[in-house]
């Protein structure tokens, strides 16, 4: 027997290894999110009657400053319930009416985020998002009636959701709960907070933003409720001039720390709840369109958009009306809760995956040019206590060979060759959970 097969023999014997697909706190997290608090939370943001992000702030019942306060609120009292384990506060930036053509008046864009800290690496932060505000038909119409029910109070409450239902847990990883304002006039709310994590000096595991999660009727009249898309860029729109050259001969056009992020999500999702059909969208988002892991992936941090599979138009940024026959307008009847309930808990497990695993490799390196086997190496991370070698043929989107090496920083996989599959490392934690997985980023030479 080898050294390194006798080291994984007695790795396995004595510790407790549980796959993270048979781990129950997750199974746990999918049944306790409600579907029931989801639609009350629904309710109460589409009663301000309007939440554009220029409509009324002091209003103690109308306009989106009553809605923050809610939103606040509610984030408080969720703490009070984990004693205080969330710290809530606003973050805001002005914004001018100057140059900015979607801009009525000068305004404090607010977003409202709840930190819950993690244990082991506090400065390690997954994001789940939802957008505050809400339109009608003229985004500059700030007063007339925008209930935004599924754009978006639904992605909204699915993250005040998220946060009752994971805040029942302790995490290494940090997690934020926030709400976005701005969305509709320019991503004014994300581009805030990323600049504030960036500033702060924050290391972003990833955002995972959702945007409508509670319609299940598409304008095209297809009828889902197990259909949604998970939208990623293919590569960072920072990345460097050297990076860019080294993808044209190593490959990785679509194996950014986006579109890892997405395959994570796939995953967790096939292994906990197979009945969904989680899509993997190449695009950083809808064609021409824009959402609020877009000022996140900017700045070069892993953000994804979670939302349903299957839109109806005429249900976004319309005044309510009838016309043609057809009922316009973004109104509650048109929500499916037990639809919301479970995008909120794809976005939970996923969080929840990630925040109990270890920090990913920083470099990869691979190596195998003209050989029969592929070889790598990559740096040990505090908390692992294994890593996971995947691979794939380089047209499939996922990840769907793996091999587990044990507590090494090298292996070759043997009579793998190089040239017909991409890899990838994840390091495993000793409760089974693994973190997103890394593309090589450097040649052995």
């Amino acid at each position: 027997m080898t050294l390194q097969k006798l080291s994984l023999l007695l790795f396995l014997i004595g510790t407790t290894f549980l796959n993270a697909q048979t781990n129950s706190k997750i199974y746990d997290i999918i049944y306790a999110v409600s579907e029931e608090r989801i639609k009350n939370d629904v309710t109460t943001l589409v009663s301000f009657g309007t939440r554009n992000t220029f409509s009324d702030t002091t209003s103690k019942t109308r306009g989106i400053g009553a809605a923050r306060r809610w939103i606040k609120s509610e984030f408080e009292t969720i703490s009070k319930a984990c004693d205080n384990c969330l710290s809530v506060f606003y973050q805001k930036d002005l914004v001018t009416k100057e140059g900015n053509k979607r801009v009525p008046h000068d305004a404090y864009v607010v977003n409202v985020v709840a930190i819950q800290k993690g244990t082991k690496y506090p400065n390690r932060y997954i994001i789940m998002s939802g957008d505050i505000d809400s339109r009608a038909s003229d985004t500059m119409d700030f007063t007339t009636d925008a209930p935004g029910a599924n754009d978006n109070a639904s992605g909204m409450a699915g993250t005040i959701e998220a946060a009752r239902v994971l805040s029942n847990y302790t995490f290494e990883n940090s997690i934020v709960y926030v709400g976005l304002s701005g969305e509709e006039q320019g991503l004014f709310g994300g581009a805030g907070l990323a600049s504030y994590a960036k500033d702060n000096n924050w290391e972003i595991i990833g955002i995972l933003n959702n945007d409508m999660i509670g319609n299940i009727k598409g304008v095209d009249g297809i009828i889902s409720n197990t259909d949604f898309r998970i939208f990623s860029e293919p590569v960072p729109a920072n990345e460097t001039e050297s990076q860019r050259k080294a993808r044209r001969f190593y490959g990785g056009e679509v194996d950014g720390i986006s579109r890892q992020l997405a395959r994570y999500t796939h995953k967790t999702v096939k292994n906990y709840m197979p009945t969904m059909n989680p899509m993997m969208i190449y695009r950083l988002d809808r064609f021409g369109r824009g959402g609020h892991h877009r000022p996140f992936n900017d700045l070069g941090f892993a953000g994804i958009r979670i939302m349903e599979a299957h839109e109806n138009y005429t249900q976004q940024h319309q005044d309510i009306r009838m016309e043609n026959g057809i009922a316009y307008g973004d109104v509650i009847e048109h929500v499916n809760f037990e639809y919301a309930k479970k995008l909120t808990a794809v976005n939970a497990i996923t969080m929840a995956s990630l925040a109990w695993a270890p920090p990913a490799p920083k470099t990869v390196k691979i190596g195998g040019i003209v050989a029969p086997s592929a070889k790598f190496e990559w740096d040990a991370v505090d908390g692992a206590v294994g890593y996971k070698i995947y691979w794939r043929d380089t047209t499939s989107p996922t990840w769907d060979n793996s091999r587990y090496v044990g507590n090494v920083t090298q292996h070759t996989l043997e009579g793998i060759v190089i040239d017909n599959y991409f890899f990838g490392v994840a390091a495993v934690g000793k409760n089974g959970f693994e973190s997103v997985v890394v593309f090589p980023n450097q040649i052995i030479r």
